[in-house]
């Protein structure tokens, strides 16, 4: 398949439900991107949702090749805005505001950029509402909830003609991308198949209580456009990511986005055919986690190539010799993958080449940064000022956000399914029930109508 065709493909599919058609993101010219931004222009760049990803941008903003300015810090809660300034300040020499309201940070109309680093439930209606008031979006994973919100941001992205990219940050690393770059030239052969894992040893989490709101906390703002509740302990900070589909996507969007997406890139493939998930919660049965804890997923693309997802989120075994990683298998040989290095393997199991990655991004802690998401952030200010092209597009990123939410649907259900591989449907009226999810009704037209 030809690179426009491939390009083309993957539009259909994620805008498909949507009946739109337009030029890519990746299509909009260098020149429309210098007259945004001309090549030596400075961005001025707000970070909202200050948690464990603030370590990431770090590096990104204080480069001088970046010639960025942090102009604001935004957080729901204000101990959060006071704790990262006082972490950048080892960073940068100037003091950004500090500003709660995320609406009155999107009013400047000086400001460029939106750094989208927010709990998942604000991930596409976050950026939606900056590129409706004029701002480029770096969303992190996951950029999206539900098959309706990949739409609506790929969608967004077209019509206001910004960059967008998602903060899949192994898209940047130079071993991946020279690894992938050979398997697309065939050094294992034919590929077919890829097994992507994830095995971590969360803990016991805590049952939801009625509680007092946290001091600085401003709740509502907070729970945005989810559905509205009282106060709950442990859920503001990293809980939430288990306590429900309110708030978060489970492992499959906090972990399989980055093993995924590697995956199927490396496979060449776009929107499965069939997904079929195993997939419960086996550890703690009695704690206050509402979601699976382990997954097997199986995705069949055309040509019968094969993704499996392999996910335990609370039993830290290794099974393949790593915490997480992707195992790439063809014809000819085979390749694992991951955040540190890569190593190439004959068919007969022998190591040919190994190429390690000299970062300090490839373990499992949480959060953080390192050097695959300093330059994927400087590769997105690049592709804002016309100087590159962004390793991870939305339009592609989305792609791969659909294999999470296939699984997500698949396990909820209890049912397997086959897949339009150009629309992106399900052929189940259960699964269909999935495609969107319900928000805080006030808050819909803020992001809903483009």
């Amino acid at each position: 398949m030809s690179t426009q065709n491939r390009r083309d493909f993957i539009r259909k599919s994620t805008l498909g439900g949507l009946g739109l058609a337009s030029a890519s993101t990746m299509g909009i010219s260098a020149k429309s991107y210098r007259n945004i931004a001309g090549a030596n222009d400075r961005i001025n760049v707000a970070i909202a949702g200050l948690g464990r990803r603030l370590g990431a941008f770090f590096s990104p903003i204080a480069h001088k090749d970046s010639n960025a300015r942090l102009a604001y810090l935004c957080d729901a809660k204000q101990s959060q805005m006071t704790r990262a300034a006082e972490r950048f300040k080892k960073h940068i020499d100037y003091k950004p505001k500090l500003e709660q309201n995320i609406f009155k940070v999107l009013e400047d109309k000086k400001l460029d950029v939106l750094i989208n680093a927010m709990p998942d439930h604000w991930h596409t209606p976050g950026a939606i509402m900056a590129l409706k008031s004029g701002k480029h979006v770096y969303v992190e994973k996951p950029s999206s909830c539900t098959m309706k919100e990949n739409e609506l941001l790929v969608a967004a992205a077209d019509k206001y003609s910004k960059v967008v990219q998602m903060g899949n940050q192994q898209r940047s690393s130079a071993h991946t991308q020279q690894i992938v770059k050979k398997i697309h030239e065939g050094i294992i052969g034919d590929v077919y198949k890829a097994v992507a894992f994830y095995s971590s040893g969360r803990g016991e989490v805590p049952h939801q209580k009625k509680a007092a709101v946290p001091e600085g906390l401003d709740w509502n703002l907070w729970q945005g456009p989810a559905v509205q509740r009282e106060y709950t302990s442990e859920t503001w900070d990293y809980n939430w990511h288990w306590y429900g589909w309110n708030y978060g996507t489970a492992e499959m969007g906090n972990n399989a986005t980055h093993e995924l997406d590697v995956a199927r890139w490396a496979l060449n493939v776009n929107l499965p055919n069939r997904v079929e998930v195993e997939s419960d919660k086996r550890h703690f049965v009695d704690d206050g986690w509402e979601m699976y804890d382990t997954m097997l997923a199986r995705f069949t693309f055309e040509d019968n190539k094969i993704i499996e997802w392999d996910g335990k989120s609370r039993n830290a075994y290794n099974t393949y010799g790593s915490g997480r990683g992707v195992v790439i298998f063809g014809s000819e040989g085979s390749v694992f993958v991951n955040r540190n290095l890569y190593k190439l393997f004959d068919r007969g199991g022998k190591v040919i080449e190994e190429v390690s990655n000299d970062g300090s991004e490839g373990g499992m802690a949480l959060g953080g940064g390192g050097n695959m998401s300093t330059l994927h952030v400087m590769n997105f200010f690049d592709t804002i000022r016309g100087k590159a092209k962004p390793n991870a597009p939305i339009d592609e990123a989305n792609v791969s956000m659909s294999m999470i939410h296939y699984a997500n649907v698949s396990s909820r259900i209890k049912q397997n399914f086959e897949v339009d591989p150009v629309k992106g449907t399900m052929y189940s009226s259960e699964a269909m029930k999935h495609w969107s999810k319900p928000y805080e009704p006030t808050w819909e037209s803020k992001f809903l109508t483009l």
